[in-house]
């Protein structure tokens, strides 16, 4: 379909944009992978939601011709690194990530060349070509199964996120060399507005990403990634809990528990800007119904990898799903 045919059906007044998408889908096979801080009626459509390790699982299984990713670039990179033969597309080829732009190739090449005798563990949220950089890819799910299977004299440098990093050193006891990057979204919670909430809700479970820093940290035992707090909501029906990770996940959260009660934590003020109540990453966000439509209608934003660089980020990968089991 032609970009502007497929424009113009969008202006109806009487198209019903969800029902689209899922004819659109099961025409085409197609596979809609959703990360849980996706909008709403993304996730609501979506054929898998998950977080990264999930989603990466979700797309190395597919039979699907085409997988439409919606999250944020490099996760349908993860895909295209994958699956060579399908066609990745993802809704808006600018929805980036702020781990990702704070690792650059170049930059990361003379880091290794500084520590000739570390391996390189990288968290998944890195382009490609730091993937291909890198011996092992890991997730916030599988980082410490990871490093059970490692020797503890290994030397490590784990990049690009210096609290998930900073994190597991404490967590584990090793001494790895943290790259300088963090997630725009974790790093900016008030810990202030963190200790008002537990004071005013003092029977709430406080729940934490661990890309969080140390300073909110230590607020709560309660660590780990998404679907690890997706379960740990699913087992307390009905309780209270202080959310500190991006505001989409509660959506799911809702659904494994409805009567339950949830408390997102406001940000710091930044700039100028008052940043209450805008815990939400903007990246994610960028993906809407309507671009999820127009990228199955016109099979466009296409994800490209050179094969060179693919074939070693998919080393790097697969060492992750071998070591993660």
């Amino acid at each position: 379909m032609l970009k502007q045919e497929a424009l113009q059906i969008l202006r109806d007044p009487t198209f019903n944009i969800e029902e689209e998408i899922l004819k659109l889908k099961k025409e085409k096979n197609v596979v809609l992978l959703a990360h849980y801080y996706q909008e709403n009626e993304i996730q609501d459509i979506a054929d898998f939601i998950g977080d990264s390790y999930a989603l990466s699982k979700k797309a190395k299984e597919t039979s699907a011709d085409i997988i439409l990713f919606a999250g944020v670039k490099f996760m349908a990179e993860t895909a295209k690194i994958l699956n060579p033969t399908k066609k990745v597309l993802v809704p808006d080829l600018n929805a980036g990530c702020s781990l990702e732009s704070s690792c650059q190739p170049n930059e990361f090449k003379k880091f290794r060349e500084l520590h000739p005798n570390h391996i390189a563990i990288t968290y998944i949220n890195c382009s490609a070509e730091i993937k291909a950089l890198s011996d092992i890819i890991c997730t916030s799910s599988n980082v410490l199964s990871i490093l059970e299977k490692l020797p503890k004299d290994e030397k490590i440098i784990f990049a690009p996120d210096k609290f998930l990093g900073d994190y597991i050193n404490k967590k584990t006891g090793r001494d790895m060399i943290l790259w300088n990057g963090s997630c725009i979204i974790h790093e900016r919670f008030s810990e202030q507005e963190l200790i008002k909430l537990t004071i005013k809700h003092p029977k709430a479970h406080v729940i934490a990403h661990p890309e969080c820093p140390e300073s909110l940290l230590r607020h709560t035992n309660n660590i780990g990634s998404t679907s690890y707090l997706l379960n740990f909501v699913k087992q307390r029906q009905g309780e209270e809990f202080i959310i500190l990770t991006e505001s989409g996940i509660i959506h799911q959260m809702k659904k494994e528990n409805p009567t339950a009660r949830f408390y997102s934590v406001p940000y710091l003020e930044k700039d100028g800007l008052d940043c209450i109540n805008c815990n939400n990453c903007h990246f994610m966000r960028l993906n809407t119904m309507e671009k999820i439509f127009l990228t199955l209608a016109c099979e466009e934003n296409e994800i490209t990898i050179p094969e060179e660089i693919r074939l070693k980020a998919e080393k790097s990968l697969n060492k992750m799903l071998e070591l993660a089991v």
